[in-house]
């Protein structure tokens, strides 16, 4: 870890409150946008289908089990002529108000969120990056490959409540949040820092331990539970430019972490969530 990345992820964390920090102050956001594309369903898969948009899940471990055994290895990756990412800048926002929607403590403790920034800071430029410049866009004549490129965006700790929950998670009864609830705050947010979007630009949300997810109010698809079940998945909104985002839940060693998964800085849940 550089020393100029320790000082900039350091302060990040340690001056805030309860990480630490002091809240953003962001305005409203209205979560009126949509994924912009339309996720075909597969039968037997751990997959969301929202209307009108499409996303990628992070499965959980047994969802990821149900997965392999439902496709077979159909080869090499194929590009279908859409955009790439040709490089990456990634922020971080942590979501950690004073209380859960139904009252309990909030927690994302300083080495967790540590860890996570620094892998974000640490892998633009690492020999793992490199394995992405195999991979490229097609305009016309033509041809361009990903970069090893990019860097950390910067960070954003908001202390503003959550809002009410829009939706039912099992595994966390009364603290839910939907993709558009989220998409809300990554706005916000973004708004506040001045971010803007685009296709080289990703925004990370990372929300508290007791809070949980489901991508919309029928909760059919929600963290860690159920055949639709998810650890964390990314997607679009379809912005002018489009946003680029990740729903990252905090953490969960029961469904979100192999059994005999290593932990290399020492904290399970903060490496599994890397991980993810």
């Amino acid at each position: 870890m550089s020393k100029r990345i320790w000082i900039i992820a350091g302060f990040a964390v340690a001056a805030a409150a309860g990480l630490g920090m002091p809240g953003v102050a962001v305005a409203q956001v209205a979560p009126d946008q949509k994924l912009s594309k339309v996720a075909p369903h597969v039968a037997g898969l751990p997959q969301l289908t929202p209307p009108g948009g499409r996303i990628h899940i992070l499965p959980t471990v047994t969802g990821a089990a149900a997965l392999a055994k439902a496709l077979a290895d159909t080869g090499p990756l194929l590009y279908h002529g859409g955009p790439i990412m040709q490089t990456a800048t990634i922020y971080t926002i942590f979501w950690l108000p004073p209380a859960l929607q139904n009252g309990g403590p909030t927690s994302i403790p300083q080495h967790y969120a540590l860890v996570n920034i620094y892998l974000v800071a640490d892998y633009p430029f690492h020999g793992i990056d490199n394995n992405n410049t195999q991979y490229f866009q097609t305009v016309g004549t033509t041809t361009t490959y990903i970069l090893n490129a990019g860097g950390f965006g910067g960070f954003a700790v908001d202390t503003s409540p959550y809002p009410a929950s829009g939706c039912t998670d099992t595994a966390t009864p009364g603290n839910c949040i939907t993709d558009a609830q989220i998409q809300a705050e990554i706005q916000k947010v973004m708004a506040s820092k001045g971010w803007t979007g685009g296709l080289n630009n990703q925004f990370l949300l990372y929300t508290s331990s007791g809070e949980g997810s489901c991508f919309d109010a029928t909760s059919t698809s929600c963290a860690y539970v159920g055949p639709n079940g998810f650890c964390a998945y990314h997607g679009s909104i379809g912005t002018s430019p489009p946003i680029i985002y990740s729903n990252m839940p905090f953490g969960n060693l029961s469904t979100c972490q192999r059994p005999g998964q290593p932990s290399p800085n020492g904290d399970p849940v903060a490496d599994a969530e890397t991980s993810i």
